[in-house]
C-alpha cells in the first residue's frame, strides 16, 4: 500500500484513546475491502506474531548445526604438595565432528613432575598428535546429532507453512468480518429508506384523514407502520455499531497501536471481481489444484518425515556400540615424516545390553506412531476433498439463488408500486399496502443475505485451499 493511501485512510480513521473526550470532525468517506486487506496484512500482530514463529524455528536450526561445530579442549591438573610438584598434567586439541559420526581429532600433551605415572611420560617438548575415532556400529548411519539436524530442517520448513495458514485464516476472519459490517449497514440504510417512505405516506394519510376524505383509523395503523419501521432501524444500527467494533478488531499501525472505525466510514460495496482479486481464486482453479500441496498435507508430510528419522534412530539403537580411535603421535609435527604406524596410540569401545527391551520398545512405538501419522493423512485428503467439493457446490448454489432473488425483488418492487397506485385510486388500503411492503423488505434482506453468504463462500473456499497470501503491498 502507498503512503498516500496509508495517508488517505488515516484520515478515516481514529486512534480511541488518543482521541477520547475530543471533536474530531472526520470526512464521510468509504472504506473499501482492498484498503482494509492491506492493513490488516501490514500491522496486524498476528502476522509479525507469524514471522517471529518462523524466526524460532530458524533458531532451532542453527542451534542443532552448532552440534557440528568444531569444539577446542584443553585440561590441564596439578598437584603440589611437601615442595614437590607430584604432577602437571595439560591436554589440549581440538575436534571436528562429521555428518556420518566420524570425528577429526587434535592436540598437544605436555606433561611433568617427580611422580608422573609412566604412561604419562612425554618428551620433553611435548607430544602432538592427530587422528580420527569412527563408530562402526551404532551411529555410523545416523546418530542423535544427524537426527536432531534433520529434524530442525523439517521444522523450520513446517514453520514456513504454519505461518502461511495462519495468515490465510487471519485475511478470511477478517474478510468475513467486512461483510458482516456491510451487511448490517445496507440492511440499517434499507430500513431508513423504509422509514422514510411510512412516514411521507403517513403524512398524506393523515393531511386526507383531517380533510375528511379516509378514516381516523388508516391514520393510527399508518403510526404503528411508522413506529414499526422506527424500531427496525434502531435494531439495525445497534447491529451495524457491534459489527463496525468488531471490523475494528483487525486494525493496527505501527508500534501495535489499535484504530478503530469512525461512525461516519461507510463500507464500499464488494464486488465479485474485487474479492477475486485481494483472494487470487475462483472455482476453476480448484480444478487444476493438487490435493497433495495443500497445507495441510504437506504439514502432515513433514511430520512423517520426522517420525521416520525417529524410527531409523530408534533402529540404530539396536546396534551394539563399537567405537575406534586411532591417532598417529609425534614430537615435531611440522615435519609430516614423523608420523607412522609405530608411533601411536588407539582404542576401542564396546557397548551393547543384553536384552535390548528399553530399545526394542523405542522402535515399536516409533513405528505405531509412524503408522497412525500415514492413516491421519489419508483422512485428512479424504476430508479436505469433500471440503473443496462442499465449497465449489456451495458457492453455484448461492450463485443461482442471487439470481433467483434478483428476479423475486424486481417483481415484489412492480407489485408493491401496483398497489400503491390503487390506493391513491382509493382502491386499496394501508394494510395491503403494508404487506406488499413488507414482503419487499423480506426479499431485499434476503437478497443482502445471499449476496453475503456468496461472498463468504469464496473467502471458505480460500480458506479450504489454505492458498499463500501475498503480503507485498502494492
Amino acid at each position: 500500500m502507498s503512503k498516500l493511501s496509508i495517508l488517505f485512510l488515516l484520515v478515516q480513521l481514529y486512534v480511541p484513546f488518543h482521541s477520547s473526550g475530543q471533536n474530531n470532525t472526520i470526512n464521510n468517506d468509504s472504506l473499501s475491502l482492498a484498503e482494509f486487506i492491506g492493513f490488516v496484512k501490514e500491522y496486524h500482530p498476528v502476522v509479525r506474531q507469524a514471522g517471529l514463529q518462523l524466526s524460532e524455528a530458524q533458531a532451532e536450526l542453527m542451534k542443532a548445526r552448532g552440534a557440528f561445530d568444531p569444539k577446542l579442549t584443553g585440561d590441564l591438573n596439578r598437584k603440589e604438595f611437601d615442595d614437590k610438584r607430584y604432577y602437571e598434567l595439560f591436554n589440549a586439541g581440538f575436534k571436528i565432528p562429521t555428518w556420518f559420526g566420524v570425528e577429526l581429532k587434535a592436540g598437544f600433551e605436555d606433561n611433568e613432575g617427580e611422580f608422573l605415572n609412566p604412561q604419562n611420560n612425554v618428551p620433553r617438548d611435548g607430544l602432538y598428535k592427530a587422528g580420527v575415532s569412527v563408530p562402526i556400529g551404532q551411529g555410523l548411519f545416523i546418530n542423535d546429532r544427524m537426527a536432531t539436524l534433520k529434524q530442525a530442517k523439517i521444522l523450520n520448513d513446517m514453520n514456513a507453512i504454519r505461518r502461511q495458514v495462519l495468515i490465510n485464516q487471519l485475511i478470511t476472519d477478517a474478510i468475513n468480518a467486512f461483510i458482516e459490517w456491510e451487511i448490517a449497514y445496507d440492511k440499517m440504510n434499507l430500513y431508513q429508506n423504509f422509514l422514510e417512505n411510512a412516514k411521507t405516506r403517513f403524512q398524506g394519510i393523515r393531511a386526507s384523514a383531517l380533510s375528511g376524505d379516509r378514516s381516523s383509523i388508516d391514520t393510527v395503523e399508518a403510526k404503528i407502520i411508522v413506529q414499526n419501521r422506527q424500531l427496525q432501524l434502531e435494531k439495525a444500527k445497534l447491529k451495524q455499531v457491534r459489527k463496525r467494533l468488531k471490523l475494528s478488531n483487525f486494525l493496527w499501525i505501527d508500534n501495535n497501536i489499535p484504530l478503530e472505525v469512525n461512525a461516519l466510514v461507510a463500507p464500499a460495496d464488494i464486488s465479485n471481481f474485487e474479492l477475486q482479486q485481494i483472494l487470487g481464486n475462483n472455482t476453476l482453479l480448484v480444478q487444476e489444484f493438487d490435493i497433495e500441496d495443500h497445507p495441510a498435507l504437506r504439514l502432515t508430510n513433514y511430520k512423517i518425515d520426522q517420525l521416520e528419522i525417529n524410527r531409523k534412530l530408534k533402529a540404530e539403537q539396536l546396534k551394539p556400540q563399537l567405537d575406534l580411535e586411532y591417532n598417529f603421535i609425534s614430537e615435531d609435527p611440522d615435519l609430516i615424516n614423523t608420523y607412522n604406524d609405530d608411533e601411536y596410540t588407539a582404542g576401542i569401545k564396546f557397548r551393547m545390553p543384553l536384552f535390548l527391551r528399553k530399545e526394542r520398545g523405542d522402535l515399536r512405538l516409533a513405528k505405531i506412531k509412524l503408522r497412525d501419522e500415514k492413516i491421519n493423512y489419508d483422512v485428512k485428503q479424504l476430508q479436505l476433498d469433500n471440503k473443496i467439493q462442499e465449497a465449489v457446490a456451495t458457492i453455484n448454489s448461492l450463485q443461482e439463488q442471487t439470481s433467483i432473488i434478483d428476479g423475486a425483488t424486481s417483481n415484489y418492487q412492480r407489485m408493491l408500486e401496483a398497489e400503491k397506485r390503487r390506493f391513491e385510486f382509493g382502491e386499496s388500503s394501508v394494510f395491503l399496502v403494508n404487506t406488499r411492503e413488507q414482503k419487499l423488505i423480506k426479499a431485499r434482506i434476503d437478497q443482502i443475505n445471499i449476496n453475503a453468504e456468496l461472498l463468504k463462500s469464496k473467502a471458505k473456499l480460500f480458506n479450504v485451499l489454505a492458498k499463500e497470501v501475498n503480503l507485498e503491498q502494492n
